[in-house]
């Protein structure tokens, strides 16, 4: 399948990275850090999109020790392992966050850059949300579901921001520096406290703040809840935020700037699904959500893959996921019995072609194997697409810049 036209390419060598960080950490502490220590470590050989995929390695180093010590998402791990788990994803942030700065020194900036990075961001988000959910000991259920839906719509919108102001803006507190920053910390103080059974702990009781006038439901919510309550206030604000964003730049250039809140649909349309799958097979929710939460993740990475693609090449907004069909189906095939049991007419409803037991655990992982297939297509296209048109590779420098050479033939990564 072609996701990008060849009449649409030229538009690749217009590309210009914006973007706009107000983070006060960022400011003061990381980039200098990052600039004076960090990017000295790194060879002018290295492609900037190395340094990305090696910093990814060490998340997925961490869902593997994840995999093997809390598969259910609700055991005590060995201290070390939260550890490596802070370390591991203080390394990514860190990979992360230099790659701009070995594409600049190297002259390798270019469209090719923003879509690797954002895409390699877009895969952590649903690994990072297991890695959280286990140093919670969280389990497999409808808060892990919630943390999930949080931090997917977090990265949607701000990538959709980013499609119409044609601007990454990172606020003064923000996901990828802050946000990062306290997960280690909670990682690290998971290791210190002996494993998560720690945060099921009610909160205020623990740090021994008198209940008062409290009713006991707020009394007793654990670190996890509290957490999840200030994570809800923070993601509406994010999303209102973003939204004022988008209709001021669309009102400036003379848009229509309301239409532009249409492409937050697909994101809840696509969840309205994965909650309705959910309710009608509680064994996918209690039982496999790790795979289900991997499909979920590879889903929404993809919708975000083709809105940087199209910010990039300049395309019209990417309303559809293929990959939300055999959701919907398994939703439909789920449905029918409940509708014969319930419903007032038995015509209503219909058999299930997969039940609820090990054919329905074989069609989620169907979903998931179909997900990295058709994602990991798109991916590989379009990176072979940029690379041919601007005659690049992906993970080497093809062209090292040479002091003196005149700009037309400086390649861009």
């Amino acid at each position: 399948m072609v996701y990008v036209r060849q009449d649409k390419l030229p538009n690749l060598k217009q590309y210009k990275y914006s973007g706009v960080d107000h983070s006060l950490t960022s400011k003061y502490i990381l980039k200098p850090f990052y600039t004076n220590v960090v990017i000295k470590c790194f060879p002018m050989s290295m492609a900037p999109n190395l340094i990305t995929l090696t910093g990814f390695s060490f998340v997925v180093i961490n869902l593997l020790t994840m995999l093997w010590y809390n598969p259910t998402l609700d055991q005590n791990c060995p201290p070390w392992v939260y550890y490596s788990w802070a370390a591991g994803l203080f390394l990514y942030q860190t990979f992360d966050a230099v790659d701009g700065s070995q594409a600049r020194r190297t002259h390798q900036s270019g469209p090719l850059g923003e879509l690797f990075d954002h895409g390699v961001d877009a895969l952590n988000t649903s690994l990072e949300v297991l890695i959280f959910a286990a140093s919670q000991n969280m389990g497999q259920g409808w808060k892990t579901v919630a943390t999930l839906f949080a931090s997917l719509l977090t990265f949607y919108v701000q990538t959709w921001d980013e499609y119409h102001t044609k601007t990454l803006t990172l606020g003064i507190v923000n996901g990828p520096v802050e946000g990062v920053l306290i997960l280690v910390g909670v990682y690290a103080l998971t290791g210190y406290m002996g494993g998560a059974s720690f945060w099921q702990q009610s909160m205020l009781a623990t740090l021994r703040v008198p209940q008062g006038p409290l009713p006991d439901l707020l009394y007793r919510l654990s670190f996890t809840e509290w957490y999840m309550v200030q994570g809800t206030f923070v993601l509406v604000f994010n999303t209102v935020e973003s939204a004022r964003n988008v209709i001021r730049a669309r009102r400036a250039r003379g848009d229509r700037s309301r239409y532009a809140l249409v492409g937050l649909l697909p994101f809840f349309g696509t969840w309205a699904l994965v909650v309705a799958y959910l309710w009608l097979q509680p064994n996918i929710l209690h039982g496999h959500l790790v795979p289900f939460v991997l499909f979920a993740g590879v889903v929404n990475a993809y919708s975000v893959g083709q809105m940087i693609t199209a910010h990039l090449v300049k395309l019209d907004f990417p309303y559809h996921n293929v990959l939300v069909l055999p959701l919907a189906w398994g939703v439909v095939d789920s449905l029918g019995p409940l509708l014969l049991e319930h419903a007032p007419f038995p015509w209503l409803g219909w058999p299930s072609a997969l039940g609820d037991g090990v054919y329905q655990v074989a069609f989620m992982f169907s979903m998931l194997g179909l997900a990295v297939g058709v994602y990991g297509s798109f991916v590989v296209d379009v990176i072979v697409t940029i690379c041919d048109y601007l005659d690049i590779w992906c993970l080497t420098i093809k062209h090292p810049y040479v002091e003196g050479k005149e700009d037309g033939k400086k390649k861009a990564n």
